[in-house]
């Protein structure tokens, strides 16, 4: 047994080896954390070099500051001009005029204006390294003043995103560290935006004031460093605006101890919204190059932008729209400096009190715009094309799905009464070949051709050219608005044959404004000059349109001759009528297209009166005249798979010998006619009685008369119309004393035969030749058919021949002949019915 001593040092021992296998534990647990946060510390290490990798990847360089900025030829000190297509003359200046800006350095700038720019702009300026992370939730949120050099002049392309906020405080922090603060006041305030296209100190200055920048007030400074954070609220477009806002950026100033005045706001000098003549066209233009670059990036300056505008063209358009209008409204007008309204013919309507226009001219080759007038009313020309209702202008697409279907300009449609639809006219007319439906606006065939094909498929055809219908739209009555851009794009597409050409604009090809942009040092930004096409609609289909559209006597019905769609050359043209206070004249050659849209909008106390479409039609008459002056005259050659023939008219059938008129039609191959004629009949007459004639009628009082062939739906419209319709009753039957030298003794009058019927009689007399009998269906038959060869020998009351019947039923004529030397011709008849 083991003494005390041995169990004590033999406890010992095991409680050491406890210490030592728990230290051993706990130093093995120890070098896992540690390795784990090793390898945690690494991943976070490397995961911030790669995501600092990934944010700074592509990040510009703010190399690029002083080049746009320089204080002798910073990009940015040229304003962007915008010039027409030759790109000699300047269309528009985003600029309160056309030089260059004045750049101000930053000991020039009065402590003033300093002051009010950071306490509007930047008040904790001095306190921050040149951002702030306040506002990262917020990506459209630039708090200081180089986070905003950051945004407006380098990352302006980039979509809005966390990772652009976080881009634009690395881009501060450079500037900051780099130029420091006093280049930060000075390069914000030289390209800031003041609004009215003023950037720049310089400019605002004189803008708003009339003075240099080194001479504002405390208060104009807070007027223009509180524009500079909201342009729009400038004073020319918000004075009370401005003026508030002033005085809430003074209150600042004071509160950080900038100042201890509140002075009262600043007067605001008169100014006019300067008008450029072509901001509707300019307008257009930033919005597809919007679609490319920054907006305010094109207006801060810097570029050159070559646009489609024809210079003289676009003058003569705006011109003659005020012409036009202030001539609707019988208000006198100065023509002078307005050589293309020597064109403008007399208005057939006028006295309207409250006209206005727009117009556009483009080249359908390659969708390019070559003049543009917003729209004009007695105040002036705004920079902005509402959508309007384009009534009738929409037909086209209705009669587009017929012609794929086998319809074409040479068929025939009825213009009868429907519901209460009405033409311009307010009459119907009938049978109509479809292309004179479509050139006089006659609603309702396109109603019916629509029911035959399918209002979804209608609206399907209007979309592909680019309208904006939604399914089921119905585009006669209750049309949806229209831009004048959208609808011109459309007749284009006709005009060029089936191929829609421009650029690409939201996944679309629309008409396009725009050749080219540069920087003013040459570099090139963007190319347009080489058009995009899509082919929309074949180019069979799309020559039925434009040969129907372009035929100018189509439209003397309605327009008369000679009228104001004829203007020397050969155009399509298409009216809209709405029935309402829109009107619109569309038309067309292969190289020019114009449209014209003229609205007159009752006043409160006036009923709305519908605009005849004669009105537009006299301000496009011109504008065709302009557009095509330096052009040789052209027109469509129809392409393979097109061929032409002679048809009957209305009927759009081959021509019979009832056939009141014989035109030249066009048709896609295969679907040229093969029936004859089958709208007019032949039916002889007794021309004293009306009635049809029987082979009693004597010959002298018969005659042929074309009668229409009216269905069940139009036949109250034909009595309304007086359309003589065919008789249905006979002529009064009185045979003829008999001869008894020719006469039929058997069978007699209205006898009942069958089989083999024995004609007997006598054919005889002095100078006998021959005789023959013949037979024919009905009271006074079309044709005659001979029964056995001619019989030289003379008869007398005995067998003339022998008639098989078998097969035949209903009322017959028997016909005897006698020749005689002389030439003359005896004939004898009676009437039977045949039973089978």
């Amino acid at each position: 047994m083991p003494d005390m001593a041995e169990i004590v040092h033999r406890r010992r021992e095991r409680r050491a080896d406890l210490r030592r296998q728990r230290d051993s534990r706990l130093r093995a647990a120890g070098l896992g954390l540690g390795y784990v946060f090793s390898i945690a510390l690494a991943v976070v290490i490397f995961a911030s070099v790669f995501a600092y990798a990934d944010l700074t990847r592509g990040l510009p360089s703010i190399d690029q500051l002083p080049i746009l900025l320089n204080q002798r030829d910073g990009l940015l000190l040229q304003p962007t001009r915008v010039y027409d297509r030759t790109g000699e003359q300047v269309v528009f200046v985003f600029a309160p005029s056309d030089a260059a800006r004045v750049y101000i350095p930053f000991a020039s700038l009065p402590k003033d204006f300093v002051d009010a720019t950071l306490a509007a702009s930047d008040p904790r300026f001095d306190s921050h390294p040149g951002y702030t992370l306040s506002g990262l939730d917020n990506p459209d949120s630039h708090p200081t003043l180089a986070q905003k050099l950051a945004y407006d002049l380098l990352l302006f392309a980039e979509p809005p995103s966390l990772k652009r906020a976080l881009r634009e405080r690395i881009l501060a922090a450079q500037i900051a560290a780099r130029y420091g603060k006093n280049q930060i006041i000075e390069w914000y305030v030289n390209s800031a935006n003041y609004g009215n296209y003023a950037f720049g100190i310089e400019s605002a200055a004189e803008l708003y004031f009339d003075k240099p920048a080194t001479q504002l007030t405390l208060a104009e400074s807070a007027v223009l460093a509180a524009a500079a954070e909201a342009p729009s609220l400038n004073p020319i477009d918000a004075p009370e605006a401005a003026s508030q806002r002033a005085r809430e950026t003074l209150l600042v100033m004071q509160a950080l101890g900038m100042t201890e005045d509140l002075p009262a706001p600043p007067p605001f000098p008169h100014r006019e919204k300067r008008d450029q003549g072509e901001e509707a066209f300019v307008n257009l233009a930033l919005t597809q190059l919007s679609t490319r670059f920054d907006r305010q990036r094109i207006e801060r300056g810097g570029l050159n932008v070559v646009s489609t505008l024809d210079y003289d063209l676009q003058k003569s358009a705006a011109c003659l729209t005020q012409i036009y209008v202030r001539r609707l409204a019988r208000r006198p007008a100065d023509e002078s400096d307005c050589g293309a309204a020597r064109v403008l013919p007399a208005l057939p309507q006028t006295g309207l009190a409250n006209p206005s226009a727009s117009a556009l001219v483009l080249d359908p080759r390659d969708g390019q715009i070559l003049a543009l007038v917003g729209e004009t009313d007695l105040q002036g020309t705004s920079a902005f094309l509402a959508a309007r209702n384009p009534g009738s202008l929409l037909t086209p697409f209705i009669y587009l799905t017929g012609f794929a279907r086998g319809l074409g300009p040479a068929s025939l449609v009825w213009d009868i009464p429907r519901g209460d639809i009405q033409n311009p006219d307010r009459a119907f007319h009938g049978p109509i070949r479809l292309r004179l439906a479509l050139a006089n606006d006659y609603l309702a065939p396109a109603l019916d051709v629509m029911d035959q094909m399918g209002a979804g498929n209608a609206v399907a055809a209007a979309r592909s050219f680019g309208l904006d219908l939604a399914p089921g739209a119905d585009f006669v009555r209750a049309s949806p608005p229209q831009t004048l851009l959208d609808l011109s794009a459309a007749y284009a597409t006709f005009a060029a044959l089936g191929l829609r050409n421009g650029q690409t604009f939201a996944d679309a090809i629309q008409p396009a404004s725009v050749l080219r942009v540069e920087s003013v040092d040459g570099a090139l930004w963007l190319d347009w000059s080489q058009p995009e096409s899509q082919s929309v609609v074949s180019p069979q289909l799309a020559y039925l349109m434009d040969n129907a559209l372009s035929d100018a006597s189509a439209r003397w019905p309605s327009w008369g001759n000679p009228n104001l769609t004829e203007t020397g050359v050969p155009a399509a043209f298409k009216s809209g009528w709405t029935g309402a206070s829109d009107a619109w004249a569309v038309g067309y050659t292969p190289a020019r297209l114009a449209a014209v849209w003229t609205g007159n909008p009752p006043s409160s106390a006036e009923e709305e009166t519908a605009l005849s479409p004669r009105v537009p039609a006299g301000l496009w008459s011109a504008l065709m005249r302009a557009a095509n002056e330096s052009l040789p005259a052209s027109s469509w050659t129809p392409p393979a798979g097109v061929t032409q023939m002679d048809v009957c008219d209305p009927s759009g059938l081959l021509p019979t010998a009832d056939c009141p008129e014989v035109v030249r039609e066009v048709f896609v191959n295969g679907f040229e006619p093969a029936q004859g004629d089958n709208l007019f009949r032949g039916y002889v007459v007794n021309r004293e009685t009306g009635l049809l004639a029987t082979v009693f009628t004597p010959p002298e009082l018969t005659e042929r008369r074309a009668y229409m062939s009216v269905p069940e739906e139009a036949r109250q419209w034909a009595a309304a119309a007086g359309i003589p319709v065919a008789p249905e009753a006979y002529d009064a039957i009185q045979p003829p004393a008999p001869n008894p030298n020719v006469h039929i003794a058997a069978p007699a009058l209205f006898a009942e035969v069958s089989g083999r019927v024995q004609i007997v009689g006598a054919a005889m007399g002095s100078g006998f030749q021959y005789y023959r009998i013949l037979v024919g269906e009905g009271l006074n038959p079309h044709a005659w058919r001979q029964i056995g060869a001619d019989a030289e020998t003379p008869v007398v009351n005995g067998l003339l021949a022998e008639w098989d019947t078998t097969g035949l039923s209903g009322l017959y004529a028997i016909q005897l002949a006698v020749v005689y030397e002389d030439e003359r011709v005896e004939t004898a008849v009676t009437l039977v019915t045949v039973n089978r």
